[in-house]
């Protein structure tokens, strides 16, 4: 006879009995691992020596929480100011403050005393496949990333940056215009918006060849609706392939109620960008020259890929394409507009920067990018809203390399994903001097913030895989502002309202309007 004929009826498996036996001992089981990994978590794994809340060393759970809600800045922030420069953060994450020495000791360049620790690659867990399965050069293995880096650089050189200057003052001026007619009918101005309208301009015309129109139309391009989804999709699908427990979540929250419009956003960007690099490329043609003869990143692209150590494949230009549209438009616009709220809400330090820009210039067409790089106050200001207001307030996370490493001074095994957290960084009262207060002061020698530890402050990331168009975004930035400086006084519509404090992070700063009173300046 069968054994499970031998059992009673109402013990067999497919009986009502037995399944709810089964699922019992399913629970118990899955209940009994969950306990186990949790105690070995906090009492033997090899990071237990770093300190952290309980409950982030036992589970992944607290993390991914404050990432999914917004309040991943605030929380990491509060960690370190409880326990210390190194903060386990997760089961197997830590997040360092102490810059001055966790920049180059994980994302530094592999030479002198780091010769011999291996690289710290991407953790790939928080950089999503993309669409096509090909890695952008923010996420390719070192290899790929060398050869990425060698042809794109042309493309973001000094040189190439004096061609492309009468494209982004063309635009500048456009963004002017469109203020000053809000001025002459006395409206008040959302100025997140007009930069979002400029950068996002600016980059899909060197990129693609054509902009936006975001400017000509005064209203956003569906495209920066799908870029801003695709960018929160980030963060929010990452957390599902790194915790499968949320994965799960949101399959079962779904039957209630939309969770992948972020998903679809992203593809449906991708798809959109590819298109149009199949467009451009068909106007450059082999040779790389355009037909009016303007160079963009597209026509220095072709013109290297003769050199096998250089040439792109053509997915990736594909990967790469929404990788300069996503981190050249946002990022600038959020700088921007952090810059702008910080300088009206301290109005002392507003005057000095008008006052620096209006003395040197005496019309518009003298502010050119090498000229606004010699604005000492204003590099200041910038300098310092980077610290206040970081546009990745977050870290870059890497992965120590098998046999662990030292990382300012705390022993990490290998396969760690470690960071330096940039917003909990530059509000640390160990790297600076009242923290919280906008003072551009500290970065021009003033003799209060001598032991400020200012080599901590890195925007655009540290080492050989720093952020390649920053020499880009510099010009940009700087010359928005002064233009738009130059031409108005500005002035906030609430005064009394946080609008830094009260956004949320979800990958990048999920911002709210930032209206103000535009004047022209009568010359």
């Amino acid at each position: 006879m069968p054994l499970l004929s031998a059992l009673p009826e109402e013990l067999r498996l497919f009986s009502f009995t037995g399944i709810v036996l089964s699922f019992g001992l399913f629970f118990v089981l899955a209940s009994l691992y969950v306990v186990y990994t949790c105690i070995y978590n906090v009492f033997l794994h090899p990071l237990k020596h770093i300190p952290g809340p309980l409950l982030a060393g036992a589970s992944g759970i607290p993390y991914v929480l404050h990432m999914r809600n917004g309040s991943i800045v605030p929380w990491m922030k509060k960690l370190h100011e409880e326990y210390g420069d190194a903060v386990r953060v997760a089961p197997d994450e830590v997040s360092f403050i102490s810059g001055e020495t966790a920049w180059p000791d994980i994302y530094g360049f592999r030479t002198g005393k780091y010769k011999n620790t291996g690289p710290y690659l991407k953790d790939k867990s928080w950089y999503l496949k993309p669409l096509n399965g090909v890695r952008s050069i923010v996420s390719a293995d070192e290899e790929t990333h060398s050869r990425m880096r060698k042809n794109l650089s042309h493309a973001f050189s000094d040189k190439a940056l004096r061609q492309q200057e009468p494209l982004i003052q063309g635009y500048v001026d456009l963004l002017v215009h469109r203020l000053r007619e809000h001025a002459t009918e006395g409206k008040d101005v959302d100025i997140m918006r007009w930069y979002n309208y400029a950068t996002f301009d600016i980059i899909a015309d060197l990129t693609f060849g054509e902009p936006l129109y975001c400017l000509r139309d005064s209203a956003y391009h569906s495209w920066v609706t799908l870029a801003y989804g695709s960018i929160k999709a980030i963060g929010l699908i990452a957390t599902r392939n790194k915790y499968p427990l949320f994965n799960y979540y949101d399959k079962c929250r779904n039957i209630f109620q939309d969770t992948t419009a972020h998903q679809r956003a992203r593809k449906a960007f991708f798809q959109i960008s590819t298109e149009k690099v199949s467009q451009r490329l068909e106007k450059i043609g082999a040779q790389g020259q355009d037909e009016a003869g303007r160079p963009d990143f597209f026509t220095h692209i072709i013109q290297n890929q003769e050199s096998e150590s250089k040439r792109l494949t053509r997915g990736e230009m594909d990967v790469n394409a929404q990788t300069f549209l996503l981190a050249g438009s946002e990022t600038t616009a959020t700088i921007l507009s952090g810059a702008t709220y910080l300088l009206l809400t301290n109005p002392s330090v507003y005057t000095k920067l008008v006052h620096e820009i209006r003395s040197t210039f005496t019309d518009p067409a003298d502010i050119t990018v090498e000229r606004v790089n010699k604005l000492e106050y204003m590099i200041a200001c910038f300098q310092e809203a980077f610290r206040i207001y970081p546009p990745v307030a977050t870290g870059f996370p890497r992965v120590v390399p098998a046999g662990g490493d030292t990382i300012s001074g705390h022993y990490v095994p290998g396969g760690t994903a470690v960071y330096v957290s940039q917003h909990a960084t530059n509000h640390a009262t160990r790297n600076y001097k009242d923290p919280e207060v906008f003072i551009p002061e500290r970065w021009l020698g003033d003799e209060r913030f001598k032991n400020d530890k200012r080599e901590t402050l890195n925007p655009f990331s540290f080492g050989p895989r720093n952020c390649l168009g920053k020499n880009l975004a510099y010009a940009e930035m700087r010359l928005i502002l002064a233009k738009v400086l130059f031409a108005f006084d500005i002035e906030l519509v609430d005064k009394s309202r946080d609008w830094i404090g009260l956004q949320k992070v979800f990958t990048l700063w999920e911002k709210d309007a930032l209206m103000v009173k535009v004047k022209t300046v009568q010359r």
